[in-house]
């Protein structure tokens, strides 16, 4: 009788701890998840707040080109800048050309 009375513990210790490490994991792989998806939420989160302020540097950096081009190009003589303004493909173009020429006499030979 003492045998059966062990061999009941011992099984329902057995069954308990099975019972335990079966909790112990998933509330383990739970927490894990959910770590998880936090740093995805915080990496998302700093993306889009690093995108954000790339926009607003750019912006800011294109507005200040384009009001001293702008300057710039009141300066030079012939209407310069109406011409530019009614044709800007052949302004672009011009400064292809120009970028590709100061390039090629700033760029050390190989």
């Amino acid at each position: 009788m003492n045998d059966q009375k062990v061999d009941s513990k011992v099984s329902k210790d057995a069954a308990k701890v099975k019972k335990d490490v079966g909790t112990l994991v998933e509330d383990s792989g739970t927490q894990l998840s959910e770590g998880f998806e936090k740093m995805a939420d915080d990496a998302k989160e700093s993306v889009v707040d690093a995108a954000l302020t790339a926009k607003k540097d750019v912006g800011q950096t294109l507005i200040e080109y384009n009001t001293k081009v702008q300057k710039v190009a009141e300066k030079v003589p012939g209407d310069f800048s109406q011409k530019v303004a009614s044709y800007p493909w052949v302004a672009i173009s011009v400064a292809l050309v120009v970028g590709f020429v100061l390039g090629g006499l700033f760029k050390p030979s190989r």
